[in-house]
């Protein structure tokens, strides 16, 4: 049997032909007007796929970088922040803190699940300069209410910045960055854009380019201020990964093609997209036996399953890959072997929903031994699926 590789993992996600293209064809040097023109375009569709009028500046790095940069250019040593984690992309926040010498207060939930709001008001101190935490805890599948953490500081009077890793949230979750007081908002090129790993991006509000000025920690290669004042000129403040900016470009305009070309527009479909893609994954997987690993506050970035009592979630894995090279990504820390996670994020349909659940009833049926009847997980993910177009 022809098997085909296929990505379900939150991270490096399928690459958009066009993008695959535009990068095959990016033979341009950084400091010509051609690269200047795309550069500055890029910027321009990133506020917008963003969802704001602060600056949106891009980075040459992973995720993390973008993650250090609004540390090392935001605090200084013996600050007092609050840190709120439920997974391992929330203990980063926690070790980027340390590294920098901070001084975090950390509010814990339980990996599966999100923080309770009256906990993180009590938690919220007036001493805190900022607020670190995830929209999407991507280890574990869970979204947690931005929205309303942001309300929280607004509402006790607290100067506190508001950091949010975004990574995965982006183009799965709908923000409103500057209603809601978002200070800085973080992306990821492997994510819903449809592109490999290597560019970060993030928007910087003016209340966090003030406390820049004030801010003792130091930095070189991430100072913000640099990457701003370069922006403007089409720039960036040390050589960009052109190839990636090339399919970082074609990427955008895809997305506003399935709009019309209302790049706005397009970013809503995006997210709606993700959104039905993983309530019907997760209606598919619950109807073959498995139980959800955050069903009170799922994400649709991805989606986190607990494998049944006395079985190793990796057996799950490595049957897909196997069998189907049906890529999915293991638990991480101390959940690997217990949940394994499929994304939903970027350049994925209906269709690769569909596929993805077919194959999960082979491997329920014949790997772990589950009563499954073959179409039980289609259906139940069609009936999400015909539930949201006849109500759209």
């Amino acid at each position: 049997m022809i098997r085909k590789v296929r990505l379900y993992t939150p991270g490096p996600t399928p690459l958009l032909p066009a993008a695959q293209f535009a990068m095959a064809a990016a033979d341009m040097h950084h400091r010509t007007p051609e690269f200047k023109a795309l550069y500055t375009k890029v910027l321009a569709q990133l506020k917008v796929f963003v969802g704001t009028k602060n600056d949106v500046l891009l980075l040459s790095s992973s995720g993390t970088g973008a993650m250090e940069a609004s540390v090392s250019n935001l605090t200084s040593p013996g600050d007092k922040v609050l840190v709120l984690t439920a997974g391992k992309f929330g203990e980063r926040w926690t070790g980027l803190a340390k590294a920098f010498g901070c001084d975090p207060d950390v509010l814990t939930a339980p990996y599966g699940q999100t923080f309770d709001l009256a906990q993180v008001k009590a938690a919220l101190k007036p001493e805190h300069k900022i607020v670190f935490m995830q929209s999407t805890e991507t280890s574990t599948a869970v979204r947690h209410d931005v929205e309303a953490v942001a309300k929280i500081i607004k509402e006790s009077g607290s100067q506190a910045l508001l950091v949010v890793d975004g990574i995965t949230g982006l183009g799965t979750t709908h923000f409103d960055v500057d209603g809601w007081g978002i200070d800085v908002l973080i992306g990821g090129s492997q994510k819903a854009v449809m592109i490999p790993p290597g560019l970060a991006y993030m928007s910087v509000s003016e209340k966090a380019w003030a406390a820049m000025e004030t801010s003792k920690n130091p930095r070189y290669y991430f100072d913000l201020r640099k990457e701003r004042k370069n922006a403007v000129k089409g720039e960036s403040a040390y050589t960009p990964a052109v190839a990636l900016v090339a399919g970082l470009g074609a990427a955008l305009d895809y997305i506003a093609g399935q709009a019309g070309g209302d790049l706005e527009k397009g970013r809503i479909a995006l997210v709606n997209n993700a959104i039905v893609n993983a309530a019907a994954t997760r209606a598919g997987l619950v109807s073959l036996g498995f139980t959800l690993f955050a069903p009170t506050a799922p994400a649709a970035a991805a989606t986190a399953v607990a494998v049944p009592e006395g079985m190793d979630s990796g057996t799950v894995v490595k049957a897909l890959k196997s069998r189907f090279s049906l890529v999915t990504a293991n638990g991480q820390g101390e959940m690997q072997g217990k949940i394994f996670r499929v994304a939903h994020l970027g350049y994925f349909d209906y269709l690769d929903t569909v596929a993805f659940l077919a194959a999960a009833e082979h491997i329920a049926k014949d790997t772990l031994g589950l009563p499954v009847e073959f179409g039980q997980a289609v259906a139940a993910a069609q009936r999400v699926f015909a539930a949201q177009a006849a109500s759209s």
